[in-house]
């Protein structure tokens, strides 16, 4: 079996919410193996995006500990986790958030240009990144001349130009069409295979998650299955209490 990349043990996340405890994630034990690709379904506020956001060092868990490539993430000061994050982690989101006023070029070097890597270098990269995501005839084009399908296309360029050992990808097709969203889910398997990329992708598409080999399905803050269909055992029954308003997770 491959090498975990990702293990996470006892993971816990809680937000206070009008003076009370809200509990999002209640343990989470998940190991992700080096080169797999999987998504992470459940309904809204199971927890999905706040687990993604927890692995990807965007949020602090509350306990817990998650480790990356066997470097110690939640022992990190808050500099470590920003270089880890560049250096070893890319995103695709929702909404792409490039940078309206570059070029998709532009956009897809700016990760390598922002970490002092030589324009020359970086341009060289992101042709060939976008070049395999079927936008060579693109590049000087800005996001506002872009269909939304090629400026998600342009975010998971981006998110590639450092060559992250792990993608982290939270609902990429949630605002496309269906013939879009599959050529962009298609893109994921493409990069997989072809670069062995780890990826995470925390979807509400079902035709999306069963295409994939491993599903991990979150309810209530825990992992309730794993992908082989075992069912995991459920915790025991927390007292009941008043229920507390929020927003979906």
């Amino acid at each position: 079996m491959a090498e975990a990349l990702v293990i996470i043990e006892g993971l816990t996340k809680s937000f206070q919410h009008m003076g009370r405890t809200l509990d999002v994630l209640k343990g989470i034990d998940l190991n992700i193996y080096q080169g797999q690709i999987l998504s992470i379904v459940g309904p809204s506020g199971a927890g999905k995006s706040t687990l993604l956001h927890c692995v990807g060092t965007l949020d602090v868990p509350t306990s817990g500990r998650i480790r990356l490539g066997g470097e110690e993430l939640t022992r990190m000061s808050s500099a470590r986790l920003a270089a880890v994050r560049n250096r070893d982690i890319g995103f695709v989101f929702q909404f792409h958030h490039l940078l309206p006023e570059f070029t998709a070029l532009e956009n897809v070097m700016m990760p390598g240009l922002i970490q002092g890597r030589g324009r020359r270098e970086m341009e060289k990269r992101a042709r060939a990144l976008l070049e395999e995501v079927g936008l060579r005839e693109r590049v000087s084009h800005r996001p506002g001349e872009l269909s939304g399908g090629e400026q998600q296309r342009v975010a998971v360029a981006r998110a590639l130009a450092l060559d992250p050992k792990l993608l982290l990808a939270d609902e990429p097709t949630g605002n496309l069409d269906t013939a879009t969203s599959d050529a962009v889910h298609d893109l994921f398997f493409q990069i997989n295979r072809e670069h062995g990329t780890t990826i995470i992708v925390v979807t509400h598409n079902p035709t999306f998650a069963e295409r994939m080999p491993r599903v991990v399905r979150m309810r209530d803050g825990h992992v309730e299955l794993d992908d082989v269909g075992k069912a995991v055992a459920p915790p025991a029954p927390a007292p009941v209490e008043e229920a507390v308003s929020s927003q979906p997770v």
